[in-house]
């Protein structure tokens, strides 16, 4: 069964992966290397297994509800720092 989730989780990353992946081939806004796609499927997998983890463990759907969220806005800023360098840290991504 665990299997089964991690394959449904990998599933997910790749389908969105698949976004920057088609946009590049009709512009030339969206420039991607190999390495980009790595990261960006590593980070997408590591917070899918976190909310699979917190759908396993936390009992109570308030705390659920929180947890995720935060778990979401944490992935969008890791995301936009990487990916224009929002924070403008040594891993900005311009």
């Amino acid at each position: 069964m665990k299997i089964k989730k991690y394959l449904i989780i990998l599933s997910i990353v790749i389908c969105i992966l698949f976004i920057p992946l088609i946009a590049m081939q009709f512009t030339n806004e969206v420039n991607w290397s190999f390495l980009d796609f790595i990261i960006g499927g590593l980070i997408l997998f590591s917070f899918g297994l976190l909310i699979d983890l917190v759908f396993r463990k936390v009992k109570k759907s308030k705390y659920k509800v929180i947890i995720i969220i935060s778990l979401i806005v944490i992935l969008v800023l890791i995301w936009m720092e990487l990916a224009v360098g929002l924070l403008g840290s040594p891993f900005a991504g311009s």
